[in-house]
């Protein structure tokens, strides 16, 4: 062969070796061999029900937060996370999208229109509150675009997918273009929030869709589609917080036209909608005790009163609200109609209208401007959910003492990519946190046995033997029981854990919904009595000092868990909540640093905790 080096002709002569074309594994089948850490769901000063009360930040300033960057919070407090991020979604409400901004900028566009001078001149003459009182009434109460100009959606659009685009580094952090669709039904929630897996060039050929188009989820899937069939891109939606839907979340008809759910419904939801935000500020919805009345852990940030503050919660709405009860009604939907509208995966979000995904209970910025830390008793007195029925007594007003500091979510993938993200997330191979970072694996399959959970080759074992988190498994009647391999490791600095739980649910040869909490491992020398019950695992929490220690619990949990109640001939699901040992909360926290009195009910210990994405068994 010739070489040419430094411009001489050189001649030389390589003895032949056969090189495998593709050498390295992951060219041929990426491995999700990562866990990534991220929030789904925060609005900045974009967002009117945030910039209109006080939120500063913009879309730049949360990314920067979410990387790891010291920023300054509305209220003037320095801030920063303990650990960056490894992904963040900016969902500002599609709803008069950028409304703050440009009063600010007092933009000429915005001036043109009535309306949109009239809050402009409110908000400059120092009367913020009474310019959002009035978009509340004037816009969102009524369903209407109070100023239906399309350039000023355009405007916001554009800013903000430019400064979400120029925090997207592949391989090192990624910044998901979306936003919150809004749609409040009455006074009850149906929020979903949407998640493009693209670029800009793609995100800027629509503008967001809003609940003053349409209040229906269907007609959201509608322009999902269209999105898709115009730009050959992908997108998903996420809703949120069934427990203020007054049943409507996972209702058993369509919303317009009350027709009952069929196989079409079924198919078109879960291909638009295959996650559930289960946690986040505004309560816990996995499960009601009211629902699960034998499970001790049920009763976890209950938000249960009422809807957005008009009527009350009435007990026939429950079943229709928490995902563990939408999973068991999916079953009975999937042997009715042959497909299940509710087989979702669960993640975590926070839901922040501050512009930190603060998720951690030392590190807590609340959940609006207002409650910020150093906001005085306001940041525990402060309504979320204001009773507003004539003749009230507060008794659906949730005050702010009462929210999570949560939650995260986590995604298997093998990059830290938008695609492998999004991809991840399609296929439910995700799980959701209270707020920690605890590392949760499962894999499911009929063909394991208890040598696979320690098998170097772990992941890809379960891969090739069984199904991830968000998979289904097809029942083979000649084969044992599925196995689960179920792997929990607590975050590096964090609480060590308690124990690891398998939740069944299943229709019985009846055709009725069961349920079933099995604790499948669990820290210390702790035996269950004789009806089963695991004793508690203690408590090392100082609550004056804010402080616990891990001489309780265990820093790894793992388990090979076979059903023993298995048949074959049954629906069921199987997923898995880990629990950590006791810890201070965030109100503990703040007694310590604030010293200000706290309402006589606050939770100022708590047990953080996980909950992955459900595996399906269908029968042969």
């Amino acid at each position: 062969m010739k070489r040419t080096f430094l411009g001489l002709s050189i001649a030389c002569a390589l003895p032949a070796i056969a090189v495998a074309a593709d050498f390295s594994p992951t060219l041929k089948q990426p491995l999700a061999d990562h866990v990534y850490w991220g929030d789904t769901h925060l609005h900045t000063m974009y967002s009117t029900d945030a910039g209109m009360i006080g939120n500063n930040l913009s879309p730049d300033d949360a990314l920067r937060f979410a990387k790891g960057e010291t920023v300054t919070s509305s209220l003037g407090m320095r801030a920063r996370l303990r650990q960056p991020l490894d992904f963040l979604v900016v969902a500002d409400h599609a709803e008069n999208l950028g409304l703050p901004v440009l009063i600010r900028e007092s933009n000429p566009e915005l001036l043109k229109e009535p309306w949109g001078k009239a809050v402009h001149d409110l908000v400059k003459a120092g009367k913020g509150w009474q310019a959002y009182a009035k978009w509340g009434m004037e816009g969102m109460a009524k369903g209407k675009d109070p100023m239906p100009n399309p350039k000023l959606v355009r405007i916001a659009w554009e800013d903000i997918v430019e400064q979400v685009d120029q925090h997207n580094q592949p391989g090192r952090f990624t910044a998901f273009h979306g936003f919150e669709w809004t749609s409040t039904v009455g006074a009850a929630n149906l929020h979903r929030n949407v998640i493009f897996r693209d670029g800009k060039d793609k995100a800027l050929q629509v503008l967001p869709l809003s609940t003053f188009d349409t209040n229906d989820p269907e007609r959201l899937w509608d322009y999902l589609e269209t999105y898709e069939q115009k730009t050959g891109g992908k997108v998903l939606a996420i809703p949120h917080n069934g427990n203020i839907s007054q049943g409507l979340m996972f209702d058993d008809v369509t919303l317009t036209d009350k027709r009952p759910l069929d196989k079409a419904y079924a198919e078109r939801r879960m291909r638009w909608e295959p996650l559930y935000e289960v946690t986040q500020i505004k309560g816990d919805g996995e499960t009601h005790p009211a629902l699960s009345a034998t499970d001790e852990f049920a009763d976890f940030y209950t938000w249960d009163k009422g809807d957005f503050g008009f009527s009350a919660k009435t007990a026939d709405m429950l079943p229709r609200e928490y995902a563990r009860s939408a999973l068991k009604r999916g079953l009975a939907y999937e042997e009715k109609l042959g497909a299940n509208p509710f087989q979702f995966g669960m993640i975590g979000a926070t839901d922040s209208h501050t512009g930190l995904a603060s998720a951690e209970e030392d590190n807590f910025f609340g959940k609006f401007t207002g409650v910020e830390p150093g906001a005085g008793e306001r940041r525990y007195t402060d309504p979320v959910i204001q009773d507003r029925r004539p003749g009230n007594q507060g008794e659906i007003t949730m005050q702010h003492y009462k929210a999570m500091a949560g939650g995260l979510a986590g995604i298997w993938a093998h990059e830290n990519t938008r695609e492998a993200l999004w991809d991840a997330m399609a296929r439910k191979e995700v799980y959701a946190s209270t707020g920690t970072r605890l590392t949760v694996r499962v894999f499911a399959g009929q063909d394991f046995s208890a040598d696979d959970l320690n098998r170097s080759d772990f992941a890809a074992n379960g891969y090739a033997k069984g199904v991830p988190m968000g998979g289904q498994l097809q029942a083979d009647a000649g084969k044992p029981a599925p196995m689960l391999l179920i792997q929990a490791l607590r975050e590096p600095d964090g609480a060590n854990l308690d124990r690891i739980q398998v939740i069944k649910g299943w229709l019985d040869s009846n055709g009725a919904q069961q349920e079933q909490v099995y604790d499948v491992a669990w820290s210390g020398e702790r035996k269950p009595d004789a009806n089963g019950k695991l004793p508690a695992v203690g408590n090392t929490v100082n609550v004056e000092q804010a402080s616990y220690r891990n001489s309780i619990g265990a820093p790894m949990l793992q388990a090979a868990w076979r059903d023993p109640d298995f048949d074959p001939q049954q629906r069921a699901f199987y997923y898995v909540r880990v629990l950590e040992i006791p810890t201070p909360s965030w109100l503990a926290y703040d007694r310590k640093q604030f010293g200000l009195p706290l309402p006589a009910d606050a939770q100022l210990v708590l047990q953080e905790r996980a909950y992955t994405s459900p595996v399906w068994i269908a029968p042969r």
